[in-house]
């Protein structure tokens, strides 16, 4: 498994009452990504850094995710560019699920 941390400065430090707005729009179009394992939606205390982390079957599957096309989607939506940065999880421990997964 992958675990990718997205993360972008946005201009207007948001509340979490908008970012719970602006993320809840989006969420949807994350149900069906081919080997999106879990999203969480990231907020900063301040409200000035917004992003995702994301848990993927494979360092393939999230390459394809974040393309131009994506890019593109998070600079228009968010005025900032996105950095990601990948770390391998070869351990989950999953407590809401009771198990403990060894990738």
């Amino acid at each position: 498994m992958i675990t990718a941390i997205v993360q972008f400065p946005i201009p207007e430090p948001v509340s979490i009452e908008k970012a719970r707005e602006l993320f809840a729009a989006t969420a949807p179009r994350y149900r069906e990504v081919p080997g999106l394992v879990r999203k969480y939606y990231l907020r900063s205390d301040d409200g000035g850094t917004v992003g995702g982390v994301y848990l993927w079957k494979s360092r393939s599957d999230a390459e394809r995710m974040y393309d131009g096309k994506w890019r593109s989607f998070i600079k228009e939506r968010y005025g900032a560019e996105p950095t990601v940065n990948y770390f391998d999880s070869p351990v989950i421990v999953d407590n809401a699920a009771g198990v403990i997964e060894a990738g």
